[in-house]
């Protein structure tokens, strides 16, 4: 079978070359330029050429730079400016990686994409991976159906820490270990997500910190630099107690702040992005975050919102993320956290 491969330069993709061509597939590595780190994309460039030449894999590098600028990196900025917190790797996947790459894929002729995500497959929806502390199922949640049909996770039935020994082991070109550093959680973001901010926007701009009664308690440095369940970097006047950042006014630039207490939530809404019109209300699991737990709850769809009432209530409830349902181990889809 002809199969795209996403390749980063790291272990992880490279590894999966080297499985699907032990599995005797015709493999088509893929690499996108989608920031502008010229020196990074040099050294993960230099690695998949090594894959390439040893396991005889043909590769294309393509710039994505402007496509990815216009619909991850501007709305990454845009969402903080608006006192959102996003996640630009659930909004990468089905716009690039499984949205432009994958078109680019059917243009070489490719019958399936495969990915280095810790992920799989079942009946025709993502379902967590093997290795739930690498699970990136959250991040996939916004997939369309007929592109999951055609993903391969070769990973996904493997335990993270097992594959940087046993690759380098079947793999001894590679180099060291040293050489693959673990992959940044946003690609284009080197330290604080700040820093990038900084370009584009004024965010040192002071303002004050209301409680959740309206009555100003304190003041912050700009509310860019907060997000919600943040503790640190707020002056709170005569606080006994430890206070949360529990919301943010991007308009008067106030950050709310509030006790833990005010910061659990027991209901989500969320812009539905990818529940599909067979989706049955009741109880599921759902994620609001990448590392939190699936909690239950009852889920339904309004219009084109998801509402879902949580049997326990969660803490850093925030605008932006993703709201993601779950029937057990299988992703059913989920939308943009919107309260």
């Amino acid at each position: 079978m002809k199969i795209a491969l996403l390749m980063s330069g790291g272990i992880d993709s490279s590894y999966s070359a080297y499985l699907l061509k032990e599995e005797g597939h015709e493999v088509v590595g893929i690499y996108l330029k989608l920031h502008d780190d010229e020196k990074k994309h040099s050294v993960n460039i230099a690695n998949i050429e090594k894959v390439s030449q040893h396991l005889g894999i043909e590769t294309h590098i393509i710039d994505a730079k402007a496509l990815f600028k216009e619909h991850v990196y501007d709305y990454f900025v845009r969402s903080y400016e608006q006192g959102l917190t996003p996640n630009p790797c659930a909004f990468c996947n089905p716009k690039m990686k499984f949205g432009f790459a994958f078109q680019k894929a059917l243009e070489f002729g490719c019958e399936k994409i495969a990915t280095g995500h810790y992920a799989r497959v079942k009946n025709g929806h993502i379902q967590e991976a093997y290795d739930m502390s690498k699970d990136q199922s959250y991040f996939l949640f916004g997939l369309k159906k007929e592109v999951i049909e055609k993903i391969i996770f070769p990973l996904g039935e493997m335990k993270k820490e097992d594959i940087k020994p046993i690759a380098l082991e079947k793999l001894p070109w590679l180099g060291s270990l040293e050489t693959y550093k673990e992959s940044q959680e946003i690609c284009f973001v080197t330290d604080t997500y700040i820093d990038i901010l900084k370009k584009h926007l004024d965010v040192d701009q002071k303002g004050v910190v209301k409680d959740t009664s309206g009555k100003v308690i304190g003041e912050h440095k700009g509310y860019m630099h907060y997000t919600i369940g943040k503790r640190k970097g707020l002056t709170i006047n005569g606080a006994h107690d430890p206070h949360f950042v529990v919301g943010i006014d991007a308009k008067s630039n106030t950050v709310i702040a509030g006790t833990k207490e005010e910061l659990l939530q027991k209901q989500v809404i969320a812009q539905n992005f990818s529940l599909g019109e067979d989706f049955k209300e009741g109880t599921y699991g759902v994620k609001v975050r990448y590392r939190s737990p699936q909690v239950k709850a009852h889920v339904k769809i309004e219009g084109d919102k998801i509402i879902a009432e949580l049997e326990e209530g969660v803490y850093g409830l925030a605008s932006g993320q993703a709201l993601v349902v779950y029937q057990e181990d299988l992703v059913l889809g989920g939308g943009w956290i919107e309260a």
